[in-house]
């Protein structure tokens, strides 16, 4: 019975498995062959590369902010940084046949050099393990440094760092906004022009031996850092020292809940300066958002008699009135055709249109609003720019609330002469403004004069995105003569109307210059709960010297303490008064001459006239008085 035995004859099955285990071993190898000449070859001349290279970071310094007259308001120090490469330190530790633990013990020597945790500084490393750069300490002594480059760790190492500074402190908080602690801005003027005053880092890579000191750079491997732009304010930081002193002296006084104020130059449309109350310091980047907020601009309200000029010299503009009209005023209280009641604080009897302003007459300006019309009306507040943003540099500006004409109804004539159903910020008020100083232009308010160039001087010529408001005005929006006009009759305000002294407030009249002004004093609306009868809006638009104005202002102060007073004749214009008289005393402008009473023709309509009243005190002392 011959044959093979069982185990020497041919198995199909094992001769595929020997097949395949033999082609799959020449596809690992082949595989392995393609991956070390593609991706592995990559990898291997990158770590090459790390090994014979060290790649710095050179910095670009950001550049410095300065106010119209070059005072530094947020400028930069070099001071040094201590960083890690995470992703290389745990390479060379890896490669030298380190342990895990042995690294984790050389992060604690690292954070005991800093004071910091070394469990903190390995999660940190662990979280961030792809970055190449990653700063773990800020503004280190000189001491600290020596001993952390004696440590000798790698992927630790010592680099000049720049830190943003604010000499004024909380002077413009939000108007400058603060940093982030990587230098870039985080709002105001520093993240508006973040990228213009970041500038673009630079590199060296240079050669390194074995134990990692650099010894040759190559020309291609050297790129200069180039650095931020200095940007320079229209800003007067002196005005701007005052207001922010004005307006917290007057919040505290009045116990209110916050204010602002902007000063502006009527004939340039150039900001002297931006205040809000309450303020932070920007060196400490952890203010909550409330305080960051530059309500100037981004939290509009309905600003109630303030609004007043702005109806009635369109109607003086289109000849809907005259300023010696007498309007029939019935007593405190006028029912409209339609019903509605209007009411006044005082009763002064019949008053011509002059006083009506000077007054503040309510009812006055709702017969006013009446004879215009709602399309009028309409027309004439857009003309003044409410409800459109002004287009200053700064993020976040809200453009208010003028409702399209479409959406007004009969109550919305009465309501908007008053002050109430639109909404403006501070800034559009004070622009607005602006044109009963400067012969009835509307102009750009503006922020910024330029950067600095190579030779030292201000230019507003700039490449890329960053684009600066225009210079200039943008449109006539009354007549020159009714602007003067205007000015004139609101000069009557601080001497014989709602912002003349009373045994209770100094009032918003000066002993130095003329200044002519509206006040307004709107209740605060509790949505459909009406309007309050306990919260309050106090304001007063003022700008001096009449006779050339130099500065106008917006004192805004939200609902002060009702039994310390709420007017905006007693709660705002005192503080307005104090900023324009302070203001104008730093800027060296000559007192006013003595102001001429009304017409003659006038004066007998005016209720209460006395024209004693206009008589002048010696002026030229008191400005002495104030600069000292």
């Amino acid at each position: 019975m011959g044959g093979k035995p069982d185990d020497a004859r041919f198995s199909v099955g094992r001769a595929g498995a020997a097949l395949s285990g033999v082609a799959v071993l020449f596809a690992l190898l082949i595989g392995r062959v393609a991956w070390l000449q593609t991706l592995g070859r990559q990898q291997t001349i990158q770590r090459t590369e790390r090994q014979q290279h060290q790649r710095a970071v050179l910095f670009a310094r950001r550049g410095d902010i300065f106010d119209r007259n070059g005072i530094v308001m947020a400028g930069t120090v070099q001071t040094r940084a201590v960083y890690v490469d995470p992703h290389y330190m745990q390479e060379v530790f890896l490669e030298d046949h380190h342990t895990l633990a042995e690294m984790d013990e050389a992060v604690a020597r690292l954070g005991k050099v800093l004071g910091k945790e070394p469990y903190e500084l390995t999660q940190l490393f662990s979280d961030r393990f792809e970055s190449r750069f990653l700063k773990i300490a800020d503004n280190v002594d000189d001491a600290t440094c020596d001993q952390v480059q004696r440590l000798a760790l790698p992927g630790v190492g010592v680099a000049a760092s720049d830190s943003r500074y604010y000499p004024m402190g909380a002077i413009a908080s939000q108007l400058l906004g603060g940093s982030q602690h990587d230098g870039h801005g985080l709002d105001g003027l520093e993240l508006k022009f973040d990228k213009l005053l970041s500038g673009r880092d630079g590199y060296v890579r240079a050669a390194k031996d074995a134990q990692h000191r650099p010894i040759s750079v190559a020309a291609e491997d050297y790129l200069l850092p180039e650095h931020g732009k200095h940007l320079v304010l229209t800003i007067d930081a002196n005005i701007q020292l005052i207001a922010e002193q004005e307006l917290a002296a007057s919040c505290q006084k009045f116990q209110a809940k916050c204010g602002e104020v902007v000063v502006m130059d009527p004939g340039t449309g150039e900001v002297l300066a931006l205040a809000n109350y309450p303020t932070f310091n920007p060196q400490n980047n952890d203010a909550p958002p409330d305080l960051r907020r530059n309500s100037a601009l981004v939290s509009p309200y309905e600003p109630g008699s303030t609004l007043k000029p702005f109806v009635m010299g369109p109607a003086l503009n289109w000849h809907m009135t005259r300023l010696d009209e007498q309007w029939p005023i019935p007593g405190m209280h006028y029912k409209t055709p339609y019903g509605r009641t209007v009411s006044d604080v005082h009763f002064y009897g019949p008053l011509v249109t002059w006083d009506v302003l000077v007054k503040s007459s309510n009812i006055g300006m709702s017969m006013l609003a009446e004879r215009m019309g709602n399309p009028s009306l309409h027309l004439a507040l857009a003309n003044w720019g409410f409800g459109r943003p002004t287009g200053i540099e700064l993020p976040g500006e809200d453009p208010g609330r003028l409702n399209p004409l479409r959406r007004w109804n009969k109550y919305s004539t009465e309501s908007v002469a008053q002050g109430y159903e639109i909404m403006v910020t501070p800034m559009q008020l004070c622009r607005a403004f602006c044109a009963y100083a400067n012969g009835g232009r509307l102009v750009q308010p503006t922020l910024i004069r330029g950067i600095l160039d190579g030779h030292g001087k201000v230019s507003r010529e700039v490449a890329g995105s960053v684009r600066f408001a225009p210079n200039g005005p943008t449109a006539q929006v009354i007549d020159p003569a009714v602007a003067l006009q205007l000015r004139r009759v609101m000069c009557d305000v601080p001497i014989r109307g709602t912002a003349a002294p009373t045994a209770e407030s100094e009032g918003g009249r000066s002993d130095i210059w003329t200044i002519f002004g509206k006040t307004g004093t709107a209740h605060i609306s509790q949505g459909p709960g009406g309007y309050s009868d306990s919260r309050f809006t106090s304001s007063f638009l003022c700008g001096a010297p009449a006779e050339n104005p130099r500065l106008v202002v917006a004192f805004i102060i939200h609902e002060p303490d009702k039994s310390k007073g709420h007017y905006g004749g007693a709660v705002s214009a005192p503080g307005a008064k104090h900023l324009i008289e302070r203001s104008l005393a730093y800027l060296q402008i000559p007192p006013s001459p003595p102001l001429t009473p009304p017409p003659p023709a006038i004066q007998p309509a005016l209720n209460h006239f006395d024209v004693n009243a206009y008589k002048p005190k010696v002026r030229l002392a008191a400005a002495n008085d104030v600069r000292e």
